[in-house]
């Protein structure tokens, strides 16, 4: 549960008076878009033709990606703006899904501005790669591997499987929970990582090792379908086992949703060596992959350099990764990423006009990607100017609708900007969504305090 709201906020939005304690209470509350279904029953498992029991159905499993996916991608600071790396990987995905059980599915696939090592995908295949595992991936071979095993997931049915409901009702939440995390408000350090470190397993959850031996399995196979050596799989998981031994950390996330054992790697090798053996000679493409990937490449030093600065963010020494932020930067001083994450860490250390500076300059970078516009929103607020946290709210708003801490948030800045008509309305709004906890007990105050009956 989260905590309830600082003592007194109320008086002091009226007044414009917001502190960096306030920002960081309003900046929690402002939570993924929530999405509705009911329970299922039983289905035919398209893999292996035997009865399986699932917790939506397949409509559903495309509902829960159009309304959740963009929510989860834009934390995860949305695709990246290099296209040609973006097609290269579409087009990779597009070759292996329609080798699959469910080739109708609407997979799409980004790759996307977080620094951290993983790949997820929503149900219904909506994917995404972070450009943290593109640049330690040396092949081809590898990164069908990896799509393949997220399409397993999706072919396997195994979100609908495991959670159903709970799925959607996390993405709901998923703002709360981590601000439930920042204690007394002492700091920002717990929710400046959405879209780092956090990434999708907050939302994602853990798969089950039989679902993770599945999903391999069938990586493998739709990866050898397509005319990829079977050792790309044994490949991915070498390079994964080896970054944990080196850096744990950075593969945080990546194993808490895709839980990595000696037993994958072993399974991986053996299908290789013995029901994909034929495959073996076929060429992994390492070339054509790494002239694809060129422009991440170039600016490796600068997604090494973020991975580090948001490792000592989570561990709240932020001293050493502004540091690292500001090596990133005069690596690739218009890298959106590592503005917003500059943006975060001045932010938590009290400097908000700095912070300012960064967030505006990552919403010039890339002004259709969301999470710029909340954080300068947020900044504005507790820099005392309501209109422009509304204005830029409301951007976020047209960009990403169907955020309900959004809805709060624009009511709080009308509230402070003295228009208690509009705010009753937003607050109402965010309370006809279904919101709950205190951010809810504040919203209802407010009505409360305006006259307005509930």
């Amino acid at each position: 549960m989260i905590d309830p709201h600082p003592p007194g906020l109320a008086d002091r939005i009226l007044r414009n008076r917001v502190s960096r304690r306030d920002a960081l209470w309003l900046f929690g509350v402002s939570a993924g878009a929530a999405a509705t279904v009911s329970l299922g029953g039983c289905a035919t498992s398209p893999v292996t033709g035997k009865t399986i029991l699932v917790g939506m159905s397949e409509d559903q499993e495309r509902a829960v990606d159009r309304q959740a996916a963009p929510h989860q991608f834009s934390q995860d600071l949305g695709a990246i703006q290099q296209d040609s790396v973006n097609r290269y990987v579409s087009d990779l995905g597009a070759r292996l899904h329609v080798r699959t059980q469910r080739p109708n599915m609407p997979y799409s696939y980004r790759v996307l501005n977080a620094n951290y090592v993983n790949a997820y995908t929503f149900p219904a295949g909506a994917m995404g790669v972070t450009r943290g595992i593109m640049t330690e991936m040396q092949s081809e071979a590898e990164l069908a591997a990896l799509l393949g095993h997220e399409m397993g997931h999706v072919n396997a049915r195994h979100a609908a499987q495991r959670q159903g409901q709970a799925m959607v009702a996390q993405a709901a939440v998923l703002g709360l929970g981590i601000a439930a995390s920042a204690g007394d408000h002492s700091g920002w350090a717990p929710i400046i990582m959405i879209g780092g470190q956090i990434g999708a397993s907050a939302l994602l959850s853990s798969y089950s090792r039989d679902n993770e031996r599945e999903a391999d399995a069938l990586g493998q196979q739709y990866a050898v379908a397509a005319g990829y050596p079977a050792g790309g799989m044994t490949d991915l998981h070498a390079m994964l086992l080896r970054g944990e031994k080196s850096s744990p950390s950075l593969l945080q996330t990546m194993f808490s949703s895709h839980p990595m054992s000696g037993e994958r790697v072993e399974n991986a090798r053996r299908l290789a060596q013995t029901q994909y053996a034929s495959s073996l000679k076929a060429d992994p493409r390492r070339e054509r992959y790494l002239d694809s990937i060129a422009p991440l490449r170039q600016i490796k030093p600068t997604i090494d350099a973020c991975k580090q600065g948001e490792i000592a963010m989570a561990a709240k020494r932020l001293p050493e990764a502004e540091g690292r932020f500001a090596a990133a930067l005069q690596a690739t001083p218009r890298d959106y990423a590592s503005n917003v994450l500059m943006a975060r860490c001045l932010a938590a250390q009290g400097k908000r006009p700095e912070a300012m500076r960064y967030a505006d300059a990552a919403r010039n970078v890339y002004p259709q990607e969301a999470q710029a516009h909340k954080l300068v929103g947020t900044l504005a607020l507790q820099g005392k100017n309501p209109q422009a946290a509304f204005q830029a709210f409301d951007r976020f708003d047209q960009l990403l609708p169907g955020d309900p801490g959004i809805t709060f948030l624009k009511g709080v800045s009308l509230e402070g900007l003295g228009d208690r008509r509009r705010a009753a309305e937003h607050y109402s709004a965010f309370l006809r969504s279904g919101a709950q906890g205190d951010s809810a007990k504040f919203a209802q105050s407010r009505l409360k305090a305006f006259g307005v009956a509930r």
